[in-house]
């Protein structure tokens, strides 16, 4: 029988307690470390850190970039008009500790503040400048949120809302409303175009009534150009000036 040395038996156990102990933290991983239950001064990692259990207790804290889909939430604006709004929140840690010790999951206290503040900030909105001034009132939203947010160590980087969705009735009414503002510009624009017409013929006009000879001159343009399209016949009434005119180009 062979007999194991206590020695040995130490030594394979030290080895295989530091082996356990040792954590490889990515690059874009920190360590938040407890030793007996005090916090640490700093944050661990990247790379291989020495966690001496059970005096230690390490947590995992992420840097990147999370991105949250916050689900569509009932809002009543501020004309009234009841509809359906989803975003979505862009946020990383910037500090580590404070996102352990400062909330119990910041992944879950920011997105349920992400959609209180949604229901918050774009209840006090119009329909109009819900659908129109979306870039301002995303602004408005990640301000706030990146204010509450502070605390804890989470910078909010972004928020955009993503679909409104508006009832069947108040669909249909935006697309008149949308049709009548079509017309409205149409006949606008046919209106600004009569009226440049008008002011092109009275200046005409007023041409013709201070040279005579333009409206003959007129007669023959126009006898040209019936003679070039219609191979026909045609009886044209001349002014007594007209034949003068045609008399003294022939002499």
């Amino acid at each position: 029988m062979m007999i194991v040395s206590p020695a040995l038996v130490a030594i394979v156990a030290v080895v295989l307690y530091l082996l356990t102990s040792i954590k490889i933290l990515a690059e874009y991983e920190r360590g938040v470390i407890f030793r007996l239950g005090k916090l640490q001064a700093q944050p661990k990692g990247p790379g291989i850190i020495l966690v001496l259990a059970p005096i230690d207790r390490m947590v995992r804290v992420s840097l990147r970039t999370v991105v949250l889909d916050v689900p569509p939430q009932d809002i009543i604006t501020r004309d009234n008009v009841s509809v359906k709004v989803n975003a979505v929140v862009f946020f990383r840690v910037i500090d580590p500790r404070l996102a352990i010790l400062e909330v119990e999951n910041f992944h879950y206290a920011t997105s349920q503040l992400a959609q209180t503040t949604l229901r918050s900030v774009l209840g006090q909105a119009e329909l109009d400048d819900l659908l129109a001034e979306r870039e301002r009132l995303n602004q408005d939203l990640q301000r706030i949120l990146d204010k509450q947010t502070d605390p804890w160590g989470v910078k909010v980087s972004a928020v955009e809302v993503k679909h409104v969705d508006l009832p069947a009735d108040m669909q249909r009414a935006i697309a008149k409303q949308a049709e009548a503002e079509r017309e409205k510009r149409a006949k606008i624009i046919h209106a600004d175009g009569e009226l440049s017409a008008s002011e092109k013929l009275s200046q005409a006009a007023a041409v013709i009534n201070r040279e005579p000879l333009a409206i003959t001159l007129r007669y023959l343009q126009t006898l040209t150009e019936i003679s070039a399209e219609k191979n026909s016949t045609i009886i044209f009434p001349l002014p007594i000036d007209l034949l003068r005119v045609i008399r003294e180009l022939g002499h």
